[in-house]
């Protein structure tokens, strides 16, 4: 696509926006810049710049609108681009359009972060030119430009941002699981899945696409087909961790990771630093695309047993008085968190409590189980889960107003050989800018601890 002398808005000005903003100036784009908060500073900007409201004329003669991914194609200026015929497309379709390398794109509910950083790291340890980027915190239109014939890119990818992709096809793409999430946003399972699936539409027979057999609903995708019309044209490839595979990759009962084709065992998960299922998935989801990748599987051994994981997923704070804290923001569902509380290997007390994306906590609740001595909640949805709790007959349960009084109560009443674990169960909107800044506040409270 020709950018230069196209009148291109840009729909949300947090960082996705702006890297996106910044690339369609460079490359001669007429850009005009849109976000619904009122009160942002814009002062630094040349562009011309709406606030809320927008000029309805000026508008109706754009080429092409450019959404961030928070933004939700519902809102009236969608319906308005949708009217007018102006094409909408997203942060990553527009970084998609300069990529001239290898593309690996991968999605699912949980796990992406942690695959898409041990996957750059499997990749850097073989290529020279690689670029980790999307949904983990660079956007992909800041490295679109640097690709080449011989780079990689390995791109975390969510479902709000597959909403609107067009020629978006990578060569290796990757759904780890598809669990209740998001549903404010996207309504129904149905619409959350169809999004997620958005991410092998466009692949070939060429491509391959890279699911958990665990999950009976990605492993109905060996049918090649989904829903009444659509169908798929890539290659499938599967890991399990529960069961013996014919293809693909599998977690044995001694703790291998086998390669089904070969009965080769990449590592054991006594090697790896990372503990938990959804770990080992993890770890297997990215052998499976280093092999993909034609990369030696000496080389994919070695990385995977030195990676130490990141940072917000059951990562390890502080020996506190013989209690372990250990901070898991990145928790932002109930799945993540059920996760998180099955890597526990001694008594816990959990904090939760988050922004409400309309989820049942129930599952969370049931999934207690001995695991957890005491439930400590604050934000939006801490009602909400009080009653799910007692409901479920959990009754150790206390409501505070803030994380440093959560921090506070749970080291009062936490015991030397018992842990405090930070798992919200629910996004950071409520009372933080992101699971990044609740984790680093977390971290930071736990750190000054007397």
């Amino acid at each position: 696509m020709e950018f230069q002398n196209k009148k291109i808005v840009v729909v949300g000005l947090g960082k996705s926006g702006m890297a996106a903003r910044n690339l369609l100036v460079r490359h001669g784009a007429r850009v005009t810049l849109y976000d619904g908060n009122q009160n942002m500073d814009v002062s630094g900007l040349k562009e011309r710049v709406y606030l809320g409201n927008f000029d309805k004329a000026e508008f109706a003669e754009m080429d092409l609108a450019v959404f961030s991914p928070g933004v939700p194609l519902t809102i009236p200026l969608a319906h308005f681009f949708k009217e007018h015929h102006i094409p909408v497309i997203g942060e990553v379709e527009l970084a998609y359009l300069f990529d001239r390398g290898m593309v690996v794109g991968i999605t699912g509910t949980n796990g992406k972060t942690t695959t898409t950083t041990l996957v750059g790291e499997i990749a850097r340890a073989y290529f020279k030119n690689v670029f980790v980027v999307g949904n983990i915190g660079t956007p992909y239109t800041e490295a679109a430009e640097n690709s080449s014939e011989d780079s990689v890119t390995v791109a975390e990818i969510s479902s709000f941002q597959l909403e609107t992709i067009d020629k978006f096809k990578p060569h290796i793409s990757v759904i780890l699981n598809i669990t209740p999430d998001h549903l404010d946003r996207h309504g129904n399972m149905e619409e959350y899945r169809k999004a997620k699936l958005a991410i092998l539409k466009n692949q070939s027979k060429n491509n391959v696409c890279i699911c958990n057999y665990e999950d009976v609903f990605l492993r109905s995708l060996e049918a090649k087909s989904y829903g009444n019309e659509s169908e798929i044209n890539t290659r499938m490839r599967y890991f399990s961790s529960k069961r013996k595979l014919s293809s693909g990759i599998y977690l044995d009962s001694g703790g291998n990771m086998v390669i089904a084709e070969t009965n080769q065992a990449v590592c054991n998960v006594s090697e790896c630093r990372l503990l938990g299922i959804h770990n080992y998935e993890d770890y297997m989801a990215a052998i499976l695309i280093g092999m993909e990748l034609k990369i030696p599987l000496s080389v994919i051994r070695d990385a995977v047993i030195a990676f130490k994981g990141v940072e917000h997923r059951i990562e390890f704070v502080r020996d506190w008085c013989g209690i372990n804290f250990y901070n898991d923001s990145k928790a932002t569902n109930t799945d993540a968190a059920i996760k998180g509380l099955q890597a526990m290997n001694r008594k816990t007390i959990l904090i939760g409590g988050g922004f409400d994306k309309e989820a049942d906590f129930t599952d969370w609740i049931l999934s207690f189980q001995g695991r957890i001595k005491s439930l400590i909640l604050l934000g939006e949805t801490k009602f909400k889960i009080y009653d799910t709790a007692k409901k479920c007959g959990f009754h150790e349960v206390t409501i505070v107003a803030s994380l440093k009084d959560a921090v506070r109560k749970a080291s009062e009443s936490a015991r030397a050989g018992e842990a405090v674990l930070l798992s919200p169960a629910c996004a950071s909107w409520d009372m933080f800018a992101s699971y990044e800044q609740r984790g680093n506040k977390f971290k930071q409270y736990v750190n000054d601890l007397e």
